[in-house]
């Protein structure tokens, strides 16, 4: 009976682990470079309707994406779900820099384009 109760949970232990796929590092790569251009951007963040700095801003999505790590498998789920909006309001974020104002995922997903682009170039 023991041993019945044991075999069972390392399976349901098996099949918890299978189920959490982490970053490749190269997606850790990209979210850290992703986090720099954002405290480096020197825009203003709107998020909720009030005004943040980059500082700030690179802060508060980086708390949400280590509270959504385990889901986060590409740079673009890093986005998703930690710079596109508030998961309170479902409003979206908002960066303007320069007088430029527009959603922050679609910033973010640009400046994604653009590192990838310079990788692909370095090859």
């Amino acid at each position: 009976m023991i041993l019945r109760r044991a075999a069972a949970g390392l399976l349901f232990l098996l099949i918890i682990l299978s189920f959490h796929v982490s970053c490749s590092a190269g997606t850790t790569e990209e979210i850290a470079s992703l986090l720099h251009f954002i405290e480096q951007s020197e825009c203003t963040f709107i998020r909720n309707g009030n005004q943040h700095g980059s500082l700030k801003a690179r802060q508060h999505i980086e708390t949400k994406y280590n509270y959504y790590k385990k889901r986060i498998t590409t740079a673009e789920d890093f986005i998703r779900y930690s710079a596109t909006g508030s998961s309170m309001t479902g409003k979206p974020y908002r960066v303007n820099c320069n007088g430029v104002s527009m959603n922050t995922s679609d910033w973010l997903n640009a400046e994604l384009d653009k590192m990838r682009a310079r990788e692909d170039t370095k090859k």
